[in-house]
């Protein structure tokens, strides 16, 4: 067979092929049948978190519901002040004026206006806010949720711990539910209610950071809450609510190098903040405990300076005269290691303890004079207001 009939032969063998095979699949086509590729995935079957009415559990999934709650008792706060600009002594010079007159001389006033947040505390129309966001104001201004604009008076502030509180009168308010941040732990998610930079009400989200923070500088008592929540400039007397939309803090500083929020932002726990708008509801002012001291940590190079080893406690660097702790014979170089009988551990603690005291108790105070013990009784003095 030469190769010309052997091509031909090969064609005509694949040809009765697949026509055999065609006839087959039409006759028997189950001959022929395969399994599908199947790709198994997992698919979520209905977003319930991000119903309404779900429950506080659903918060894993959306936070509306706890924004829901609370945003409607965060509001706006506005304040104006009258300031009066300073002349230059140039233009009040006698030469100066015989040319230009006293057209420069003459004092200028202009209004300083500024914004931060509040929240609304009590129906009865209380807001807690911080003091540095009213502080010299002449005119407060609070919108609330619905767009309505009120007149607000300050009750009372309290510089120690920035908090002031606010009265609005209206037929109907919201409040806000308070929570109990005694309970709140590192990692426990939160969100920031507020005004920033006065582009209205805003919500961010963050986790705690930290409880407990302290010596910051800010002010004189401090236990802050810290998160990375973005906090910026007109958030401050705003809410921080946890994921059930509960107010555990009022948000009041940030860390920042350029002006904005960098992940550190502090807030005044409610407990604290409470006790505060309480005593300033009740009496106008907070009243705390004094005894007339100035202390300092003593540090392991301190005791050992005092051939002390393996001593707690605080140095008294100073006494007032005839302050409480001066009637009771506490002298400067003492260390105090107890109060009440509780070991003291260090300066800012022994006097939020001391603050905590009401006027006119007694407390009982253990400490080593020249390396001697001693204890002594002191009646607790009321502390001066602090004046800003």
């Amino acid at each position: 067979m030469n190769l010309r009939k052997l091509i031909v032969f090969l064609l005509q063998s694949a040809t009765v092929g697949l026509v055999a095979a065609a006839a087959l699949l039409l006759l028997k086509p189950e001959l022929f049948h395969t399994e599908p590729a199947v790709v198994e995935v997992r698919e979520v079957v209905g977003h319930q978190g991000a119903r309404s009415g779900d429950g506080l559990g659903s918060g894993t999934v959306s936070y509306a519901d706890a924004v829901q709650r609370a945003a409607p008792a965060v509001v706006n706060v506005y304040t104006a002040k009258l300031i009066t600009q300073r002349v230059h002594p140039l233009f009040n010079d006698p030469l100066f004026q015989h040319f230009f007159g006293d057209q420069f001389g003459a004092e200028r006033q202009r209004l300083q206006t500024s914004l931060g947040s509040g929240v609304i505390i009590s129906a009865q129309g209380y807001v807690l806010t911080n003091n540095h966001v009213v502080s010299g104001a002449d005119q407060i201004q609070v919108m609330i949720s619905d767009g309505r604009s009120l007149d607000a008076k300050i009750v009372g502030v309290d510089p120690d711990t920035d908090l002031a509180v606010l009265k609005i009168k209206a037929d109907v308010l919201p409040s806000i539910v308070i929570g109990d941040s005694a309970r709140l732990r590192v990692g426990d998610v939160v969100l920031a209610i507020g005004n920033p930079f006065g582009v209205g009400q805003t919500v961010t989200q963050g986790i705690v950071s930290a409880t407990g923070r302290n010596q910051l500088g800010i002010s004189t008592f401090e236990n802050f809450i810290q998160t990375d929540a973005a906090i910026n400039p007109g958030n401050s007397g705003g809410a921080l609510i946890n994921a059930h939309g509960e107010l555990i803090g009022i948000n009041t500083a940030i860390f920042s190098k350029s002006g904005g929020s960098q992940g550190i932002g502090f807030a005044i726990p409610e407990s604290l903040a409470k006790g505060v708008m309480k005593q300033i509801i009740e009496h106008g002012q907070v009243v705390r405990g004094w005894l007339g001291i100035e202390a300092q940590d003593l540090t392991p190079a301190l005791a050992e300076s005092f051939g002390l080893k393996d001593v707690r406690g605080v140095l008294i660097s100073g006494v007032l005269r005839s302050g409480p702790a001066d009637q009771a014979g506490l002298q400067p170089g003492d260390i105090v290691t107890a109060l009440n009988d509780a070991p003291v551990s260090d300066a800012r603690d022994s006097m939020n303890r001391i603050a905590e005291l009401r006027p006119g108790t007694k407390l009982h105070i253990g400490g080593l004079r020249d390396g001697a013990a001693f204890t002594l009784d002191a009646v607790i003095g009321q502390r001066p207001n602090a004046s800003r």
